[in-house]
């Protein structure tokens, strides 16, 4: 794949055609969010976000498996602190949970792509793609629970992507599910076979990356703010986000091309 790949960093990124490939790479840690892994995908998160010429990202995993959540031998080191590791843990947190936003608040959609297991933060990181796509025989778990640690911060995104009941089963029982059933809990876009799981995610990326980057940017902050408002609020921001949209040259030029009968024209993202 043409573009730039760092092969000695925790997160590779390959481009080609407006799509941004980031492929965890610490398999031996199961790829875990450990301190040096957050702060990879933190700034290559911030690098994106500034780049126009990318138009959809995939997040996928080096190895057999996604991701397999925080790195807890990291986080037991730190029980040596004065104070416990209370502090650390605190700063931990909120990093993690700073990288999650930074993907719901990328300018560009980004699409999980899952192989293996995701757990605990993992399944958190699923969760915070705007699109999953997942091999058969993946699975998943807020397995917190298990070792006596909830899942509390992976409940955020979990718990506005899957109705409260199927939430709170994964929450308390600690599980490890199918693709197939939590596909149907909502979390998943799409299961396919393992051989095909890159063709797939590739495949919808391009269809998004054909799309005015204009457009889809609007698009998908409208979304996730409208999702906080009461109904009537949603509606007024709604609409005052489709007019915006409609000043857009893209707009202007897409929907002067469609009531004409002509192609659609090629989009200059503005």
């Amino acid at each position: 794949m043409e573009g730039r790949m760092e092969n000695d960093s925790l997160v590779l990124r390959s481009d080609q055609d407006g799509i941004a490939v980031l492929t965890l790479n610490a398999p031996k840690s199961i790829n875990a969010l450990s301190e040096a892994m957050l702060a990879a995908l933190s700034d290559t998160l911030d690098e994106i976000a500034a780049d126009r010429s990318v138009k959809v990202v995939i997040l996928r995993s080096g190895g057999n498996h996604f991701c397999a959540g925080h790195n807890l031998r990291e986080m037991t080191e730190r029980r040596a602190d004065a104070d416990g590791g209370f502090r650390y843990f605190q700063d931990l947190f909120a990093k993690c949970s700073a990288m999650m936003l930074r993907i719901v608040r990328l300018p560009q959609p980004v699409i999980a792509e899952v192989r293996g297991i995701a757990t605990a933060a993992g399944c958190q990181l699923v969760a915070s793609c705007d699109l999953a796509v997942a091999a058969e025989d993946a699975k998943f778990a807020t397995s917190g629970v298990n070792i006596g640690l909830f899942c509390s911060t992976p409940m955020v995104a979990l718990s506005r992507n899957v109705p409260r009941k199927l939430a709170m089963e994964m929450l308390l029982l600690g599980e490890f599910l199918p693709a197939t059933r939590v596909a149907g809990m909502g979390l998943l876009n799409r299961v396919v076979p393992l051989a095909d799981l890159e063709d797939a995610s590739m495949e919808m990326a391009r269809i998004i990356a054909e799309k005015s980057y204009a457009a889809v940017k609007i698009g998908k902050r409208a979304f996730y703010e409208q999702l906080e408002m009461p109904l009537e609020e949603a509606y007024a921001f709604a609409g005052r986000t489709m007019a915006e949209n409609m000043m857009a040259k893209d707009t202007v030029a897409g929907i002067g091309a469609f009531t004409r009968k002509e192609p659609m024209p090629e989009w200059t993202g503005e």
